[in-house]
C-alpha cells in the first residue's frame, strides 16, 4: 500500500463521497497510484455503477495499451465501495464529490465532520460553491479546502486547489502534494464563484446556447467554429453535454446570485432543456443525441 507524505501527514487512504462521474474518476486516479480508496454513495446500485465505470475506463486504457491487465486488477483491488459513512474512518483525506447543490453538500459535510477524526482533511470537488462558506459549516475550517478535478478525471491533468479564508497552510500543502502525487498539475486559486477555469468556461458555454437559440448557426457549426477557430479540442455545446446541462445551469445560477450581474443570466434555452430532462450524455440526449 502506498502513501503520500505531505505536511507531516501520510495519506494512505482516501475517502470519496459520491460514486458518480467525478467521484469514480477521482477513485480511479487515487487507486492507480497505489492509494486505498473507499467510495461511498447513498445506494448499492450507485456504488456498483461507479465501480463498473472505473472498470470500463481501465478497459479503455488497456485496449490502448496504456496499462496492463495487472495494472487494472491492482487498481480495482484498491477501491472499496460502501454505503456506510463509518467506512471512511480509515481515511486521512475525504473528498466530497456530490451533486452541485449547496444544501446537499452541507448535509454531507456535517455527517463527515461528526464521523471523522479531527485531524482528517476534508476537500470538496465543487466547481462553483464558496469554499469559505462550506468550511464554516464544519468543525475543522482550517482543514477544509477545495480540490476541483476536471472531467474525465483520469485524463485531465489539472486540479484547482481553492483556499477558503480559513484554510491553513498545512492543509493547502498536503493537498497540493497529494494532487502532484496523482500525476496532476495543481494550480492554487483564491475563493471566488467559479474559481478560475469555470469562471471563464461556463459563461462561454452559456453564450453558445444564446447563439444557438438565436439561430445564428447550427449546433454542429457552432462547435466546429470554436474548434477550428479557437483550437479547442471539443466545441462548447458538445462540452456542455459532457459536463451535464444541469451542472452548467447550476453554475450560472450561482454566478448570477453571487455577482448580481446580468451578464451571468442563464440562457432560457439551457433552462428549458434542463426542465425537459435533456441533460446531455448522462441522459442520452442534450444538444446532441447519444
Amino acid at each position: 500500500m502506498s502513501s503520500i507524505a505531505a505536511a507531516g501527514q501520510a495519506i494512505r487512504t482516501v475517502g470519496i463521497v459520491g460514486a458518480g462521474t467525478m467521484g469514480n474518476g477521482i477513485a480511479q486516479a487515487c487507486a492507480s497510484v497505489g492509494l486505498n480508496v473507499v467510495m461511498v454513495d447513498i445506494a448499492d446500485a450507485a456504488v456498483a455503477k461507479g465501480l463498473a465505470s472505473v472498470s470500463g475506463s481501465l478497459d479503455r486504457q488497456l485496449k490502448k495499451e496504456k496499462i496492463t491487465q495487472a495494472d487494472k486488477d491492482a487498481t480495482l483491488a484498491l477501491i472499496r465501495g460502501s454505503t456506510n459513512y463509518d467506512d471512511l474512518k480509515a481515511a486521512q483525506l475525504v473528498i466530497e464529490a456530490a451533486t452541485e447543490n449547496f444544501d446537499l453538500k452541507v448535509k454531507i459535510l456535517r455527517q463527515l465532520d461528526a464521523s471523522l477524526m479531527p485531524d482528517v482533511i476534508i476537500a470538496s470537488n465543487t466547481s462553483s460553491i464558496s469554499i469559505t462558506k462550506l468550511a464554516a459549516v464544519t468543525g475543522r475550517p482550517d482543514r477544509f479546502i477545495g480540490m476541483h478535478f476536471f472531467n474525465p478525471v483520469p485524463m485531465m491533468a489539472l486540479v484547482e486547489i481553492i483556499r477558503g479564508l480559513q484554510t491553513s497552510d498545512a492543509t493547502h500543502d498536503a493537498v497540493h502534494a497529494m494532487a502532484t502525487a496523482l500525476g496532476k498539475t495543481p494550480i492554487t486559486v483564491k475563493n471566488a464563484p467559479g474559481f478560475v477555469v469555470n469562471r471563464i468556461l461556463v459563461p462561454m458555454i452559456n453564450e453558445a446556447f444564446f447563439v444557438l437559440a438565436e439561430g445564428l448557426a447550427t449546433a454542429d457549426d457552432i462547435d466546429a467554429g470554436m474548434k477550428l477557430g479557437c483550437n479547442q479540442p471539443i466545441g462548447p455545446l458538445a462540452l456542455a453535454d459532457m459536463i451535464g446541462l444541469d451542472v452548467c445551469l447550476a453554475v450560472m445560477e450561482v454566478y448570477l446570485s453571487e455577482f448580481g450581474d446580468s451578464k451571468y443570466r442563464p440562457c432560457p434555452l439551457l433552462k428549458e432543456m434542463v426542465a425537459a430532462g435533456r441533460l446531455g450524455r448522462k441522459t442520452g440526449r442534450g444538444v446532441y443525441v447519444y
